[in-house]
């Protein structure tokens, strides 16, 4: 059983980013510029967008955050978009989710430019990346394609089994895990809470992406000997022997699940970090304009 190690690989990846940006500043180009639009106090959303802007400062990124409160208005989210659309310095950006319940998120996401939409929730990215054209493609499905492949984890012809239907993760994982490329090639099995047997599903996988959102869901039973666990899931449960009291789990029970697995994403220190290190990848290439020329 061999651990992914989330830390080490997007450690290497933001090495690797920092090396382009500082060859782009020598060639006399300007930093990338990555924004971000905080709504409310939301403690998760606070630790996710402090992380992006401490990983943009180690790169060398240029970052801008726009904060608001919960009470905003949703017109007023949408002119701050507009804003964010029409400046020229600004390669991309994001609004982080989730938002407060009286702004209708589709219409948030869908005012972003599709050039600037680094997060890759756009409809339009969406589309582009099923059709297999260039797009952004969402951070945390990025950060998942980028373990298998540096891990070199054979995909071809495996039965992959996505736990978890979300526009955000399930769903864009389903299309690029049966996509003809590496990582891909995959017989693709996307089950979700009304599937019926999920149970047997999930024991049938070669491949297990977990991004349910519902701790310790697939336990050691459901797992078959040397499949490839990837745990996409980040919920805080009470633990009062913790010193924060509440301790971090993810939607595999680790210590029953670890020693049948081939590979294995621990909770914390997989997935989560690599989130952070493709949404840097891509505004990247939103300052290169690789995407959009």
């Amino acid at each position: 059983m061999t651990i992914i190690d989330g830390k080490k690989i997007s450690a290497e990846v933001k090495a690797e980013l920092k090396e382009e940006v500082d060859a782009l500043l020598a060639e006399g180009g300007k930093a990338p510029h990555l924004a971000a639009v905080l709504i409310g106090d939301n403690g998760a959303s606070e630790t996710y967008v402090a992380s992006k802007i401490r990983s943009c400062e180690q790169i060398g990124f240029k970052s801008s955050l726009i904060r608001r409160d919960s009470n905003v208005s949703e017109a007023e989210v949408l002119e701050i978009i507009a804003e964010l659309n029409n400046d020229e310095d600004v390669d991309g950006f994001i609004v982080q989710l989730p938002l407060p319940d009286h702004i209708n998120v589709d219409k948030v996401i869908e005012a972003i430019d599709p050039k600037k939409d680094v997060d890759g929730f756009h409809p339009i990215n969406i589309g582009r990346m099923a059709k297999g054209l260039p797009a952004y493609i969402s951070a945390t499905p990025y950060g998942i394609l980028e373990l298998l492949k540096r891990y070199e984890i054979e995909t071809s012809g495996k039965h992959c089994v996505v736990v978890g239907r979300s526009q955000i993760v399930g769903l864009p994982m389903s299309i690029l895990m049966q996509r003809n490329d590496y990582p891909g090639n995959c017989t693709v099995t996307l089950t979700h809470s009304r599937t019926q047997n999920i149970k047997a599903v999930i024991q049938s996988a070669d491949i297990v992406i977990a991004a349910l959102g519902r701790p310790e869901f697939i336990t050691g039973e459901m797992i078959k000997e040397g499949a490839v666990v990837i745990d996409v899931g980040l919920t805080r449960v009470v633990d009062e022997s913790k010193k924060k009291g509440y301790a971090l789990k993810g939607d595999v029970k680790f210590d029953e699940v670890a020693p049948k697995a081939s590979y294995i994403t621990p909770v914390p220190g997989g997935v989560g970090l690599m989130t952070v290190a493709a949404l840097m990848h891509n505004t990247l290439k939103a300052a290169r304009k690789e995407i959009y020329a």
